[in-house]
């Protein structure tokens, strides 16, 4: 059994802030209770309290300043990649566009990210490539498949940010992984992309690598919207 160990005083304030600014009972532009009645309300002491607001400020969701009262930022537009790595980490993104959003900033990045992948450790990359023709057919398996492939260029491209920017969406990205892959054409889509890939690693054919994840990163975007359509 995966057992988790207990949030300390802090970190169970700083979930129970955020869940009540995710869910609205603390809107975006509200100000929160002060700080007394804010500690009685959470059930923590006023320093335990102090301590999460800081680390939510230091996120993004709140603004912090001395002699007034703090502020729910409207973290769409103010908040960082602490903000990020938390509505990633969400089924929903508390947003219906959420994950649509995200498809269109892997068609701008990850085309830069495979070649400097290819450039780099082209080699490696076929390695770890070379077993993906024969994936197993399933959902789940390609989900797995297609995050780790996705990791693996992030990693291996010089641009550390592209680190940055992925590590924070494990939970998001396989459940919604499966969602994508739910149709065989999909993943025959993406067993075409792995193969082609994977002739891009061998030959060390970088500017190809490129070309071909923004194609396949274009149309994969295209067939998501065509899905959320159909689901509406």
């Amino acid at each position: 059994m995966d057992w988790q160990p207990p949030q300390k005083p802090a970190e169970m304030a700083e979930t129970r802030l955020l869940e009540a600014i995710l869910s609205g009972h603390f809107p975006i532009n509200s100000n929160l209770p002060g700080e007394r009645e804010l500690a009685e309300q959470i059930g923590v002491t006023r320093p335990t309290l102090r301590e999460a607001l800081q680390r939510l400020a230091r996120d993004g969701w709140l603004e912090i300043q001395h002699g007034k009262p703090t502020r729910v930022r409207d973290y769409w537009r103010e908040g960082g990649l602490g903000v990020l790595a938390v509505l990633g980490g969400l089924s929903s993104g508390q947003s219906p566009d959420f994950v649509t959003h995200l498809f269109e900033v892997r068609v701008l990045l990850a085309p830069a990210y495979a070649r400097q992948a290819v450039e780099a450790a082209a080699d490696e990359l076929a390695g770890f490539l070379a077993g993906y023709p024969s994936l197993e057919d399933s959902p789940t398996v390609f989900a797995r498949a297609d995050w780790d492939l996705h990791i693996l260029l992030t990693q291996k491209a010089e641009n550390p940010i592209f680190r940055f920017l992925f590590n924070g969406f494990h939970k998001l990205a396989i459940p919604i992984g499966e969602r994508y892959f739910e149709y065989p054409e999909r993943r025959q889509h993406s067993r075409r992309f792995y193969t082609d890939l994977l002739n891009c690693a061998r030959s060390g054919a970088a500017f190809d690598a490129e070309s071909l994840t923004r194609r396949v990163m274009e149309e994969s975007l295209a067939l998501w919207q065509k899905m959320q359509k159909e689901d509406a």
